[in-house]
């Protein structure tokens, strides 16, 4: 190719072919190595019948493949001309020359371009010729990417504004053409195949390993496209490299980027184009997972982040994950990370921190103490997990886990004055008490050395403190369980509301564990209260463990006041769908069933109430609770009363029960057993004890409820408040209110628990 400055405009420029290159103009052969696409192919034929289809991928997606499938297709509605351009070196006096002779040996008659120079005129009066086509006519550009603003982008932008209908521009670029594509986006005149669109298939890996003469499982075809990205050039140099391999399966599981042929590769064609800034950016951005022009930014520095932009647009590498973030393709950031420990060995530790440190600041914990610890900084990963409050995914009690810490945590050699450090230590061995004991001892001692001018930090590791005592005595020890919910919900308090708002799971656990604590002391009030508030703040962060257990010690709750049916239903809540699995240190497996047990028994059903308490005590067995065990030990004597007819409670029944029952408990429970044996012995529930046992819907006239108040009343047991209620149902809260009312006043009752609780009993919910 020529390589002189650009001609003079005055020159003239003639149709002829002389001077062009054929290959640069003539429609490719179909070579025998491409793997058919023809779900690509008849997306391209449709976007033919519009102004402008555009092919953007990074180098090796299968764009030019994809061209030349299409144009053998016989599906173009009008000639075709098809040009290999010169990517970003692209000059007028080249270009226009190359698009002239296309059109011509695709059979378009030019003849009024001849002798008009190229500037502004041969454009225009190349518009005019093809809008004079009786037929559309296809122009293909192969790898377009000239600047913005340059002449060329704007010769052909001004081109197919003129020129159309008959125009029909395809152009195949490693990045968006410089063509107002939102313009034609936004008129629904464009057609876009982009990275995703083009990756392979499952059905295309294992046409492209089959021309390598491999045939392997479908399930190894699977993991080397989604090693890949389906990127077709890395699996085309994967099955090169297969090719003799005895074991594809561990190939393929070893298979990425920093295979020699796929960095040679990638290398040339992609990094050595960049310019130096644009190359530290990239080389730097590499050790991220997701990125933005802040991250970038922070990451890089200013003078390469202010290349950010453009990085983007350039490199279709970078795939839109949308709000402004990216993600680097794998096998490129692969690439990149083993160029920028061979370029840059020393930034890379400080690229990590740097990282660490912005997401931390926006929220992102768990990738940001990934990046201290990829910097081998395990007291700043430390410090990150207990200045975000971020313990309780440590601990997991949230559906999002922190990375995996390596153990141990502290190095044998090393000491430290931080109880940071200390604190994560004692939290990833919590499972273990005797271990993580003496961590949390010397933690405390580390507290309290701290300076009293660090007061939010002193904080901030007193309440880690206390959430790792929760969490590790709450089935163990379940006094020293409590005194740390007490200790975390002062700290708690003293906490600004917006970040608690951020970590519910460290409420639901106090919540729960203060919950747990009032039902066994026999404060059934105070304990309803903290146990809804657990369930609510549970739900709110994920965690099906807190959240079950919330709903076993509610229906544990309900079956003390004789309340079986809605006992029942909490215990039915406890079961449904996502479940975790039970563990040995999980104390709600034997309360449940105990439950379950005393609910059966009010059913008539001594059997299954057998089988219930056989549970309970194999789960007892495992994890001893004294209140759990005492309510099981007097089921099983209700059990044993109802199969010998017995329907009363006698005096002495409670007269042995142990430590267990504290005085407020006595006439509650009473009640409840009462209850379970009138029920057990009717075969049918009683009428005539307390108000709050259970009710037999037949035997009770209530006012019919309205189908509103039906819907107010449905919200209302799921614990919305009144204003959450009136968003739902698009009513005021003035409205909301009356129907409350209402419904009060046709239950007979003055508060919403007790609507709700007898709602249940009359089966209205």
């Amino acid at each position: 190719m020529d390589e002189r400055p650009e001609a003079p405009a005055a020159e003239p420029v003639r149709t002829s072919v002389a001077g062009v290159p054929e290959g640069r103009t003539t429609v490719p052969e179909l070579p025998g190595w491409l793997v058919p696409r023809p779900r690509l192919a008849e997306r391209v034929s449709r976007g033919v019948l519009g102004p402008l289809t555009v092919v953007v991928g990074p180098v090796g997606a299968g764009k030019s493949a994809l061209a030349t499938e299409w144009l053998h297709t016989g599906r173009a509605p009008g000639p075709v001309a098809c040009v290999r351009c010169e990517g970003r070196e692209e000059r007028p006096d080249v270009f226009w020359p190359r698009v002239l002779s296309a059109l011509c040996d695709a059979g378009v008659d030019l003849t009024e371009c001849a002798d008009v120079p190229v500037n502004e005129l041969l454009v225009a009066r190349l518009a005019v010729q093809l809008a004079l086509c009786g037929t559309p006519v296809v122009l293909v550009l192969d790898d377009f990417q000239p600047e913005q603003g340059s002449p060329v982008a704007e010769g052909v932008a001004s081109l197919l504004k003129h020129a159309a209908p008959v125009l029909r521009l395809v152009v195949l670029s490693r990045r968006d053409p410089p063509l107002h594509l939102h313009r034609y986006r936004l008129a629904g005149e464009l057609t876009e195949l982009r990275t995703a669109d083009l990756a392979f298939t499952d059905a295309e890996t294992a046409a492209l390993l089959a021309q390598h003469g491999l045939d392997i499982a479908r399930n190894v075809v699977r993991a080397l496209r989604r090693r890949t990205a389906g990127w077709a050039a890395g699996i085309r140099l994967a099955a090169m490299s297969m090719q003799g391999q005895r074991d594809p399966d561990r190939f393929i599981a070893r298979f990425a980027g920093d295979d020699e042929a796929i960095v040679t590769y990638l290398v040339e064609e992609v990094l050595d184009a960049q310019s130096a800034e644009m190359r530290r950016l990239l080389l730097t951005t590499s050790v991220l997972e997701q990125v933005n022009a802040e991250l970038a930014t922070a990451v890089a520095g200013a003078d390469a982040g202010r290349h950010f932009a453009l990085l983007v647009r350039q490199n279709s590498f970078l795939q839109p994950l949308g709000q402004g973030w990216f993600r680097c393709h794998r096998m490129f950031a692969d690439v990149l990370q083993v160029r920028l420990q061979h370029e840059l060995p020393g930034s890379v530790a400080a690229a990590h921190r740097r990282a660490a440190a912005w997401l931390a600041e926006h929220g992102f914990l768990a990738t940001a103490v990934g990046h201290a610890l990829a910097a081998d900084d395990r007291p700043y990963a430390s410090r990150l997990v207990v200045e975000q409050l971020g313990i309780g995914q440590l601990l997991g009690l949230t559906a999002t886990r922190l990375p995996d810490m390596p153990t141990p945590w502290i190095p044998a050699e090393s000491r430290t004055d931080d109880p940071e450090p200390v604190l994560v230590a004692a939290a990833i061995r919590h499972p273990d008490a005797d271990a993580g004991a003496g961590q949390l001892a010397e933690a405390a001692r580390l507290i309290d050395r701290l300076p009293e001018t660090e007061p939010d930090r002193v904080l901030r590791c007193r309440l880690t403190h206390a959430v790792i005592r929760m969490a590790g005595q709450r089935s163990r020890d379940p006094a020293a369980a409590r005194a740390a919910a007490v200790e975390a919900r002062a700290l708690s308090a003293r906490l600004p509301a917006h970040l608690l708002a951020e970590r519910p799971e460290i409420k639901a656990l106090t919540l729960f564990v203060l919950g747990r604590s009032e039902t066994r002391a026999g404060d059934l009030k105070a304990a309803e209260s903290l146990l809804t508030g657990g369930l609510k703040a549970a739900g709110a962060t994920g965690n099906e463990a807190l959240r079950r257990g919330c709903l076993v010690e509610l229906a544990l709750l309900e079956a003390v006041r004789g309340r079986f049916r809605a006992a029942g239903e909490f215990a039915a809540l406890a079961t449904r769908p996502p479940l975790p699995a039970w563990t040995a240190r999980d104390g709600s497996h034997a309360t449940l069933a105990v439950v379950r047990a005393w609910v059966a028994l009010a059913r008539a059903e001594p059997d299954l109430a057998r089988g219930e308490l056989a549970r309970a005590r194999t789960a007892l067995h495992t994890l001893a609770d004294p209140f759990t065990a005492g309510v099981a030990v007097l089921v099983g004597r209700l059990v044993n009363l109802a199969e010998q007819g017995v329907s009363e409670v006698h005096e002495t029944l409670l007269g042995t029960t142990g430590p267990w029952l504290p005085p407020a408990l006595r006439q509650p429970v009473v009640r409840a057993c009462a209850a379970s044996l009138g029920a057990s012995a009717s075969g049918a529930t009683a009428h005539h004890r307390d108000p709050g046992a259970v009710l037999d819907p037949a035997a009770v006239s209530v006012e019919r409820l309205t189908a509103r108040e039906g819907d107010v009343l449905g919200r209302l047991s799921q614990m919305m408040t009144t204003e959450e209620i009136a968003e739902d149902l698009y009513l005021s809260v003035n409205t909301v209110k009356t129907h409350l009312k209402s419904v009060y006043r046709k239950l007979a009752v003055t508060r919403r628990s007790a609507a709700v609780r007898r709602a249940r009993e009359l089966q209205l919910l």
